[in-house]
């Protein structure tokens, strides 16, 4: 059976996480402007945003899989989904630092990193832009009484960034203690402002 990429999509929403779940070392850098985000990745079990199901064991083995190269600190991924299978790191915006499991959710903590890419993907958080974080795949899925299953050759390739969350209650928030919440109502209200201005000619 042929392998298809396959891509699941997740909301990013402004807000929080406890400051708890950072290290000593990304507090400071957290001081410096450097943005975290964490969050669900993924759901087992769980028929998704986009249809389908994705079997606890197979998620179980290719997020162990992942953790190592998590480990490896080569967990990058890119601003925008690819029709493609490899990450280019000419597009990369962000490297997955930690991951773990919840329950049958996958959680994980993301980096958002100083290229071309990365400072893209910090302005547009930062102008209140509702992004999704999104998995990328290869394999194949068989449907079954109305259920579409992904199937035991399923392979994790990375978590993109983008705009088209599909996927209700699962979200990424912004770190609390680098303001992003405060800039992001102040940057809604000027926009605001500076449309009712422009619509009464001042």
């Amino acid at each position: 059976m042929s392998k298809n990429l396959l891509r699941e999509f997740y909301a990013l929403c402004e807000g929080g996480i406890c400051p708890d779940l950072l290290t000593e070392r990304e507090k400071r850098e957290m001081a410096n402007g450097t943005l975290y985000l964490s969050g669900r990745l993924q759901t087992a079990d769980k028929k998704n945003g986009n249809g389908r199901v994705y079997p606890h064991e197979v998620l179980k083995r290719e997020i162990g899989n992942y953790m190592d190269i998590v480990k490896d600190n080569r967990a990058c991924g890119e601003l925008d989904h690819p029709d493609d299978s490899v990450v280019n790191l000419k597009n990369v915006s962000h490297i997955v630092t930690d991951i773990w499991w919840e329950g049958k959710d996958v959680m994980g903590k993301i980096k958002v990193l100083d290229t071309p890419s990365g400072r893209i993907l910090k302005d547009l958080i930062n102008a209140g832009v509702k992004l999704g974080i999104s998995s990328r795949g290869l394999g194949s899925v068989k449907e079954s009484m109305g259920v579409v299953t992904v199937e035991n050759d399923f392979q994790l390739i990375c978590f993109d960034m983008v705009s088209e969350p599909s996927t209700p209650n699962a979200y990424v928030y912004p770190n609390q203690t680098n303001n992003v919440t405060a800039r992001l109502r102040e940057v809604k209200e000027n926009n605001i402002d500076n449309l009712f201005k422009k619509i009464l000619g001042e």
